[in-house]
């Protein structure tokens, strides 16, 4: 079980990092609003088309797929799991002296 939340650790990982360059890398819809309003005088010149989507935003959208997939999945394996969390059961406690503040 250990080796499978490992692997599901590193998709997750990889993804994430695979998120964020893709966004970065991306062009903002506002970057070209000022030449919009150079000649075109409609609306869609100006923010662009909502329905064609390239290929960085299609691979943004598989990688957030597959980024909360792999959440969702290592929620699953935490709350399934037999094990109690941390176990300070061997643990010895000491006493030390009352500290006087005078």
């Amino acid at each position: 079980m250990e080796a499978f939340k490992t692997i599901i650790w590193i998709i997750n990982i990889f993804s994430s990092l695979a998120i964020i360059a893709l966004v970065l890398m991306q062009h903002g819809r506002g970057a070209d609003a000022g030449a919009g309003f150079g000649g075109s005088g409609s609306a869609q010149g100006v923010f662009g088309s909502a329905g064609n989507a390239n290929f960085l935003s299609r691979m943004t959208a598989l990688s957030a797929i597959v980024f909360f997939a792999s959440c969702l999945a290592l929620g699953y394996i935490h709350t399934n799991t037999n094990r109690q969390g941390l176990d300070f059961s061997t643990v010895q406690q000491t006493t030390s002296e009352p500290v006087n503040k005078e």
